[in-house]
């Protein structure tokens, strides 16, 4: 019995990976689970209670898994300034995918629906989605301590921001290009966190950091 209700609550989770890649927020209804996992409606809710137990489950599981992508695209990378370009486009490029792009949206969307009811989410899942958040400005904490910055963790954050900045840049439906949104956030990026604290020609664009000529 038990590895049955195992087996129902990963199809109703790769259920709700599907539509919110297909469809995006507004496809995600229990109605819409039940009809695709072949199980009434009734027998979702003894799986999942609402909508917002679903997308805390499916943040919890999934949110980890992307840090571990970017961290091994980190990983594969030789050197500091190309580790932190790695940060930057990895995350850029999940951000671009329907599913990520889907979930973070729906994520927003019950805590802020929690929010105005006065009923927070269960504290724990959304803990350790927070957790796998802090985990990536970590990584490149360890990348800026490596290098001798004083404030590597103030560093770090900031660069978050300019990722979290970016990933809103390219959104659609009026997003700019990602190409152009992305090539901009590396550049300031490397110039603006690394850039000066190496001392090293960009290899972006042959220029030495701040943008003159080489």
């Amino acid at each position: 019995m038990a590895e049955h209700r195992r087996m129902q609550r990963a199809a109703l989770l790769d259920a709700a990976r599907s539509l919110l890649a297909e469809g995006g927020v507004r496809a995600l209804t229990f109605p819409a689970l039940a009809e695709r996992t072949g199980l009434a409606r009734s027998s979702v809710y003894e799986y999942f209670p609402s909508r917002t137990a679903l997308v805390e489950e499916l943040c919890a599981s999934d949110f980890p898994l992307w840090a571990a992508e970017i961290e091994a695209a980190m990983a594969a990378a030789d050197t500091p300034r190309q580790k932190i370009e790695a940060y930057v486009r990895h995350q850029l490029a999940l951000a671009a995918d329907d599913r990520h792009r889907a979930l973070v949206a729906v994520k927003a969307e019950e805590l802020g629906a929690a929010a105005r009811a006065g009923t927070p989410p269960d504290g724990g899942a959304w803990e350790r989605i927070g957790a796998a958040h802090a985990g990536l400005t970590d990584l490149v904490v360890e990348v800026l301590r490596d290098l001798g910055h004083q404030e590597p963790r103030l560093a770090a954050t900031l660069l978050q921001g300019v990722v979290d900045a970016a990933v809103k840049s390219a959104a659609p439906p009026a997003g700019r290009p990602a190409d152009l949104v992305a090539e901009t956030a590396v550049r300031l990026a490397l110039d603006g966190v690394a850039g000066g604290l190496l001392g090293e020609r960009d290899t972006l664009g042959g220029q030495q950091p701040g943008g003159s000529a080489a």
